[in-house]
């Protein structure tokens, strides 16, 4: 895709937008808006990281007249509201915005400051990739995606919809919270998540290897974000601290009985503790919403694909031949085998009718779960 092919008026922002950080949410930010046509000017501390980010057509270098309307800070967590007050002072008609993943902390840190926090509003796309940088950029990194504006009482509406804007072009899905609902929610679904999948992977670390050979989607869901930048982390969570611990300690209680239960498991109430801890997961999951905010609840197919060239391909045409819509795709392949389980998630009442078709055709479908 080129820049004219988006260029058609359509977008929402006008004006020259300036990205200061060139990593891997900075860079996503700039491909997608050059791909509308919008001026992205970026900067970043480090040159180098600059450079890479404008090679692959994210933006441009400053020049001395440039003039944003907003400002995007995408810089570690702990020098955020520094950059953040740099930026108010060095173009003071613009709107800042942030998008480090805490949000009490910086604007905490910038009314120290004694900075215009009138034109400062905190935001944070819920989006990211196991692995930073510019070279794992992607534009469409935030399509479907919410993103939070974090408003407070020193600004007004009219001035914060400038990032309204700015997520509604990059795909994103706004959603406003204050600043402490923001943060007790990604302490919840995102943080703590992040500790439990390090912790969980560190038992992996002088497991036998005959152990490891036995790895399946269990593990690897839960150990997907496990190979997070522990210098990142280290910022995040320190920034996010009360609100990460209080969840921690909850778990911990949680944990602390599930042991209890383990170490007699012929006991009175062992086996119903053990139940009620994994009903209470069932209910939990239940409530997370679907793909683009729907409450949905999808059911999974899983089909033998053969490990040769073409055949998940082909398996992707079939499906969309037969008339299904796919709502999420998950692989596993075990080492060794000569087949991997393509598990597709689709709505319920659409289940039977891709089941059927897709043996008819000739595929071997193993198992379809909730």
């Amino acid at each position: 895709m080129t820049v004219g092919d988006l260029v058609d008026g359509s977008r929402r922002l006008s004006g020259q937008v300036r990205v200061v950080g060139a990593g891997l949410l900075g860079t996503s930010i700039g491909l997608r808006l050059r791909q509308h046509g919008v001026d992205v000017v970026l900067d970043d501390v480090s040159p180098s990281a600059r450079a890479l980010a404008v090679d692959y057509g994210a933006g441009r270098v400053p020049a001395d007249d440039d003039a944003p309307v907003l400002v995007v800070v995408a810089v570690p967590p702990d020098v955020t509201a520094e950059i953040v007050h740099r930026e108010l002072q060095a173009h003071p008609e613009a709107l800042v915005t942030d998008v480090a993943s805490v949000k009490g902390l910086p604007l905490d840190e910038l009314v120290a400051l004694g900075a215009d926090v009138s034109r400062y509003i905190g935001s944070h796309p819920m989006a990211g990739r196991e692995r930073g940088g510019a070279v794992s950029a992607r534009a469409d990194l935030f399509v479907g995606r919410p993103w939070v504006i974090a408003g407070h009482d020193d600004i007004s509406y009219r001035r914060a919809a400038l990032v309204e804007d700015l997520a509604l072009d990059l795909g994103a899905t706004p959603i406003e919270m204050t600043p402490e609902e923001h943060d007790a929610g990604v302490a919840l679904v995102s943080h703590v998540p992040q500790v439990v999948a390090s912790l969980t992977a560190a038992r992996l670390r002088d497991a036998p290897d005959a152990s490891l050979a036995l790895a399946g989607g269990g593990v690897r869901d839960v150990t997907r974000i496990a190979s997070s930048d522990p210098a990142l982390w280290v910022q995040i969570l320190g920034a996010n601290a009360p609100r990460v611990a209080a969840v921690l300690r909850e778990l911990r209680d949680d944990l602390d009985g599930v042991v209890t239960a383990l170490d007699a498991p012929s006991a009175p109430g062992a086996r119903r503790a053990v139940a009620d801890l994994i009903g209470a997961g069932n209910a939990g999951v239940s409530r997370l919403p679907g793909k683009h905010g729907q409450s949905t609840q999808f059911r999974s197919v899983v089909v033998m694909v053969d490990d040769t060239p073409g055949q998940l391909a082909r398996l992707l045409t079939e499906i969309g031949e037969i008339g299904v819509n796919l709502e999420d795709l998950r692989l596993e392949h075990s080492p060794g085998a000569l087949v991997g389980l393509a598990e597709v998630s689709i709505v319920p009442e659409q289940e039977d009718r891709l089941v059927a078709e897709l043996q008819q055709r000739g595929w071997t479908v193993v198992g379809g779960v909730a």
